[in-house]
């Protein structure tokens, strides 16, 4: 597994060319670094309910498509039933008044009145299976509960939010670099990035580079991230990556 970082840059490149013959080494990165995940969102209720049941509390992991939120909904499922019932009731009656309509005992408004009805019914039912649907949240991704907003049996209108959860299998680095570095910056360039919680210095390198240049700034956004399976690593872990410019030499004119 590969573990990808967030990164600030502090400082910048102090210089990018020498004379031909002298050659050192450009100076050292210094870059403060964040570890952030690739995937997170935050599942909210998408009806007004009670709570019923939250299967993973903070810290703890879910796999994809596991249920992870299950709310009361006693009174939607009496409405679905309610609804199949009213179904019932007007299929019954189309199918005399078709047999009606053959016999000519029947208008043809009243039938189609009544196919009418069944379309209605239809729709409902529909309808409070759609709503039947929104009773349990499933995760959207494997990952861990990075926080709980509410608590079982409590009320909670549509639109809040009650759990916050991140996909830990692939953490992002992004930073900005000069753009100046495309002289010498490609996917695969190799780097280190050591985490102050962990007092462990990591092997990284870049993945891609940023699709344009900002004209302003003359800076570019750069993606890395860190070869090899590290599972202490977690979101919100903060370190010092050391970037080692290669050497640069201008041929003088």
């Amino acid at each position: 597994m590969r573990v990808a970082f967030h990164l600030i840059l502090l400082s910048t490149l102090s210089g990018n060319a020498v004379a031909a013959g002298d050659s050192p080494a450009l100076d050292k990165q210094d870059i403060r670094a964040q570890l952030s995940p690739r995937n997170y969102t935050s599942l909210a209720a998408e009806l007004g309910a009670k709570i019923d049941r939250i299967a993973v509390r903070e810290g703890e992991r879910f796999t994809r498509g596991q249920t992870l939120i299950l709310f009361d909904c006693t009174l939607q499922a009496a409405q679905s039933q309610r609804a199949r019932a009213a179904l019932g009731v007007a299929e019954k009656v189309v199918a005399a008044n078709r047999r009606l309509a053959e016999l000519h005992s029947v208008g043809n408004l009243e039938l189609e009145v009544s196919e009418a009805e069944v379309t209605k019914a239809r729709a409902d039912v529909a309808l409070t299976d759609a709503t039947l649907s929104k009773c349990a949240i499933a995760a959207p991704f494997a990952g861990r509960v990075a926080e709980q907003k509410v608590r079982e049996k409590q009320f909670v209108p549509a639109g809040q939010p009650i759990l916050d959860v991140i996909d830990d299998s692939a953490l992002e680095l992004e930073f900005i670099v000069p753009s100046r570095w495309l002289a010498w910056l490609a996917p695969g360039y190799a780097f280190e990035v050591r985490i102050d919680e962990t007092g462990v210095t990591y092997p990284a390198k870049i993945t891609r580079l940023g699709a344009r240049v900002d004209a302003v700034s003359q800076s570019i956004k750069v993606a890395a991230v860190i070869d090899g399976r590290f599972p202490k690593l977690i979101a919100g872990m903060s370190g010092r990556v050391q970037m080692v410019p290669p050497t640069v030499a201008v041929t003088a004119r």
